[in-house]
């Protein structure tokens, strides 16, 4: 690939878009109708081939280079990725190959590999200040509704196209700064999770069972640990015939779109407030929002504030079988972490109260970490943990059915309370022999 003039590309990208408004003007003056879909994506194609055809033929006429092919097709991609995807970062987001991207100021690029190499590329765009344009555009176009990024709203938090989730922050740094955290197997299932050795067949039968059981189930790990990944594959055991309804903060699930496994279900979005204040729309007031649109399951994508208590009420209240993820460190930090979240909710909810609604609402942790090891790296469920109570002097008990032992390998170490036994054994699942009671 030659190194792109981003000067030229601005350029010929302003033609591009007078063009299409002029295409625009026309067709509404003619009383045509509008191009959608595979026509409006050919029609756009042509028109980017007319404006570098008209840019050699004024070449042409200054006595200046001719395009070597090469150069010309990376005009082509360039000013397709804008009009179509997401702008010079389309060529990474097109790359399989890459899991992360970091953007420090538009001439730093970092790029985190699936097997866990990173390298530094080259610049998505030709200065700062187009960097910030490249997110506004994409940031006006996103999810359900569009979202500011400029001097008064200094961060932004969007999904693009093919679901990766962008995170983007301007003047509280010097520079701007993206990072940019793919999803590349939209649909995923425990068995390929025992594929990549992130749990091992017994383990998977079980998370199986938590699922068809309807257990309440908080998964967590820390940043880019697979959380997301892990929640998706305990909701491909839920059958096409349940209704589900997912809250996110950015739309990366995607359980809506699989029609085949999950025909009924609805994805809601929160929205931020606009640069007046007013319009937001919280996790918590959607999570209360889903109850009284009959679920089968609700599913939380991440919790972050003061949804967690709703969330936690909706599961004591008949909601069984749903499913969340949290931010925490370890599976016994995730009851610590729960209790910092309640605390800052409008109810206030005191550690003791906590305790009490965390032991009555929720079911299982299971703890997912992403390891690095000589031939890259690989995510690993190292902790499964059941909630089994409250002791006498009121601290929350658990029962740690997976976890590591001191060579840093993931072991059985308890088997499952009786009761919860009965009720996962009722939908198929048997306990091993040798050691497991």
């Amino acid at each position: 690939m030659t190194d792109l003039d981003y000067t030229l590309i601005k350029r010929l990208q302003a033609e591009l878009g007078r063009l299409r408004q002029e295409d625009i003007s026309r067709r509404r003056s003619a009383n045509l109708p509008s191009l959608a879909g595979p026509d409006a994506v050919q029609h756009g194609k042509a028109l980017v081939q007319r404006v570098i055809g008209d840019y050699e033929a004024g070449l042409a006429e200054t006595g200046g280079d001719t395009l070597a092919w090469e150069a010309r097709q990376d005009l082509v991609e360039a000013l397709e990725a804008r009009l179509f995807g997401a702008g010079s970062l389309q060529a990474l987001l097109d790359d399989e190959n890459v899991e992360n991207i970091d953007i420090n100021g538009f001439q730093h690029v970092y790029v985190e590999y699936a097997d866990g190499t990173t390298a530094k590329v080259r610049p998505i765009a030709g200065s700062d200040e187009e960097l910030v344009e490249t997110i506004q555009t994409l940031a006006a176009h996103e999810g359900l509704s569009a979202r500011a990024f400029d001097v008064a709203n200094v961060r932004v938090n969007l999904r693009l196209p093919d679901g990766s989730r962008l995170y983007a922050v301007q003047s509280v740094t010097k520079q701007p700064v993206v990072s940019i955290r793919r999803h590349r197997h939209t649909r995923v299932t425990l068995k390929d999770l025992v594929g990549l050795e992130t749990v091992d067949q017994e383990m998977s039968e079980l998370l199986s069972a938590l699922v068809h059981a309807r257990k309440n189930v908080m998964v967590a790990g820390a940043t880019s640990a697979g959380k997301t990944t892990l929640l998706r594959a305990l909701a491909s055991e839920i059958g096409p015939d349940e209704r589900i309804l997912t809250v996110e903060r950015s739309l990366e699930l995607g359980l809506d779109g699989d029609i085949d496994h999950h025909p009924n279900a609805i994805a809601f979005e929160e929205r931020l407030p606009n640069t007046e204040g007013a319009g937001a729309v919280t996790m918590a007031e959607l999570v209360r929002d889903t109850l009284r649109m009959n679920p089968s399951r609700v599913i939380v994508g991440e919790v972050l504030g003061d949804e967690v208590v709703t969330m936690l009420n909706a599961m004591t209240q008949g909601n069984d079988g749903s499913l969340s993820t949290i931010h925490a460190n370890s599976s016994s930090d995730v009851v610590h972490k729960i209790a910092t979240y309640a605390i800052q909710a409008p109810e206030r909810l005191p550690w003791e109260a906590t305790v009490r609604l965390v032991a009555t609402a929720l079911d299982f942790i299971v703890f997912i970490r992403r390891i690095r090891g000589e031939e890259g790296q690989r995510r690993l469920v190292e902790s499964v943990r059941e909630i089994a109570g409250i002791s006498d002097d009121g601290q929350l008990q658990t029962n740690e059915l997976w976890g590591l032992d001191p060579s840093g390998n993931v072991v059985r170490r308890h088997g499952v309370q009786v009761r919860a036994q009965d009720e996962l054994m009722a939908v198929g699942w048997r306990p091993n022999t040798g050691g497991w009671s």
